[in-house]
């Protein structure tokens, strides 16, 4: 009987977490959107080093994005896609101080992003910070809907 509810409990617990990703609730993105053509996030939530992604649906499309305070103290901004992988629509996961490509595999070390750009570095995304809050022009979103084609 323990056996079954633990087996039961196992599943419960994956298919809710999956059901709420393939739904939208919950999952890797936190979505935003614009106001008077800003978009604007704590930059508390990325300041402990843990990328923070994010959607915002552009009247191209969707297109998400991350923020990340990388090991040199810089708070970084991409969009999760690169000029080379973007088709595959996989975006980047995070390994320590490294983001990696999730459809290659290469790794960047975090104190690149938003310096380095081209192959499969995330694509950087201009930002500002104000106080506590991160802003970004929906303008420089809007140009980022080529990064990721339709339904994926």
């Amino acid at each position: 009987m323990v056996r079954f509810m633990a087996l039961t409990a196992a599943f419960l617990l994956t298919f809710v977490t999956t059901a709420h990703a393939f739904l939208g609730f919950g999952g890797k993105y936190e979505r935003v959107r614009a106001e008077n053509g800003i978009v604007s996030v704590s930059a508390t939530d990325a300041s402990t080093g843990k990328a923070t992604f994010y959607r915002y649906e552009a009247k191209g499309g969707e297109v998400r994005f991350f923020l990340v305070k990388s090991p040199d103290g810089r708070l970084r901004a991409a969009l999760d896609a690169c000029d080379v992988c973007f088709h595959a629509g996989k975006g980047y996961e995070q390994k320590g101080d490294r983001m990696r490509c999730v459809n290659c595999g290469m790794e960047f070390h975090a104190n690149r992003i938003g310096d380095v750009k081209g192959g499969c570095n995330p694509h950087p995304l201009p930002f500002a910070v104000e106080g506590d809050t991160v802003r970004i022009a929906a303008a420089d979103l809007e140009a980022g809907t080529r990064y990721f084609p339709a339904g994926r």
